[in-house]
């Protein structure tokens, strides 16, 4: 089958899509449910409409646009990510899947091909953890990794509940609703920018993932005691900041002794009170992200750090509350789907790497509910959720012309 992808068509809808910003060009920002997450929402809607989709959103605002099969009762073959940007993020993260997939489906539509399973395109609610702290609340509530009540209890870092977000964003369906049983679909498959360099540095246009890193978050309060910077002696403080100051090294030492390469730990967040040059810190938070492709590794550093933030503390005579937000397993892409992949990228005469995705992405949940499958196009330099991301039309289309493809021999 002879497809056309239309470059002209994928560059106007980035070029749309990142004028949807809180701040100024070029970095993009969208908080989730904020102005600029519904007018790039709006805009999404409406080229979906234009291309003959059918449209649902449910009570999360995951959108769903739907191509209709021959056999529509059949479960629908899906392909889609997220708009939603962290501060000053880049215009490609997530938003080439979009943005491929409904190209993807405009190219079988212009060529004449008929599904027998329906195409459907999927823009996934929140995959950053931006506004609540933790990411991909979308597809973790299609898959039932996060349950309504789980859900409801979700705040912003101003106190605001998720529920009152999503309605005022008019989405005010009932939440038990949201999530989708095993089965639901025949596939998925997410097209993505790598936010590594390994494709641009071998000069491979196309990555086939395998497996999708284990992600976990921790969050450690820290409680010492505060005081004048000149009244206290120092063997007399119980200093948070201190107490915190050891933790994020003893994170960066768990990862470093696992044993395995793909260990990697992240101190994202540290925040101190009351943030004054003549106070003693009296309390800190810690946001630590802990990655591995396999669980037991990550697992192993996850109990390192539990056990460094009971001595440091201990030693330091300051209290602490550790919570883990999330631990998920880690996801292995379908076998059929690689396959599937793989000789699409044969036929087109595209090399292709097979390799593992450190980075998260709604492939991970999706993976619970379906056959899924990932595809990974270079990303200048590696560079990702800053201003300077940047993915090469060219590679763009190649990507979108594997999806195409692949859309097609999974739905026929």
């Amino acid at each position: 089958m002879e497809l056309t992808i239309n470059k002209a068509a994928i560059l106007a809808d980035l070029d749309a899509i990142a004028a949807c910003s809180d701040s100024p060009p070029p970095g993009v920002t969208r908080l989730v449910y904020g102005e600029a997450d519904q007018r790039a929402r709006a805009y999404v809607r409406d080229r979906c409409r234009q291309v003959g989709l059918q449209l649902r959103e449910d009570a999360l605002g995951n959108l769903f646009a739907r191509w209709p099969g021959t056999a529509p009762d059949l479960p629908a073959v899906a392909s889609g990510s997220h708009i939603d940007a962290l501060p000053e993020a880049g215009r490609y993260d997530g938003t080439v899947g979009v943005v491929g997939a409904l190209e993807a489906i405009s190219a079988l539509r212009r060529a004449g091909y008929q599904p027998r399973h329906s195409l459907e395109l999927i823009l996934f609610t929140a995959e950053e953890p931006t506004r609540f702290g933790l990411g991909c609340l979308g597809s973790r509530a299609l898959a039932g990794a996060l349950d309504p009540e789980q859900l409801r209890a979700l705040r912003d870092s101003a106190g605001r509940s998720l529920d009152e977000l999503r309605v005022a964003a008019g989405f005010t369906g009932p939440l038990d609703m949201v999530q989708l049983n095993r089965g639901h679909y025949a596939a998925f498959v997410e097209l993505h920018i790598e936010q590594g360099s390994i494709l641009e540095t071998e000069g491979v246009p196309i990555g086939v993932v395998r497996a999708i890193a284990a992600p976990a978050t921790l969050r450690v309060h820290l409680q010492g005691q505060g005081g004048h910077a000149g009244a206290v002696l120092m063997l007399e403080r119980r200093d948070a900041l201190l107490a915190g100051a050891e933790i994020a090294l003893a994170v960066e030492h768990a990862a470093l002794s696992t044993g395995s390469p793909n260990t990697v730990a992240t101190t994202g967040s540290f925040q101190i009170e009351p943030g004054a040059v003549n106070a003693i810190p009296s309390a800190a938070t810690l946001a630590i992200d802990v990655r591995d492709s396999a669980a037991e590794p990550r697992d192993h550093a996850l109990a390192a750090i539990s056990a460094a933030v009971a001595a440091i503390c201990g030693r330091r005579h300051v209290a602490y509350q550790l919570d883990l937000l999330n631990a998920d397993p880690p996801a292995t892409c379908d076998p059929a789907v690689i396959e599937a992949l793989v000789t699409v990228c044969e036929a087109l005469g595209f090399p292709r790497e097979i390799m593992v995705s450190r980075a998260y992405h709604d492939s991970l949940f999706m993976a619970r509910l379906c056959p899924s499958g990932l595809i990974f196009i270079p990303s200048r330099g590696g560079v990702s959720h800053c201003a300077d991301e940047y993915a090469d039309p060219d590679h763009i289309c190649q990507g979108v012309a594997v999806l195409a493809h692949t859309l097609a021999r999974l739905s026929g």
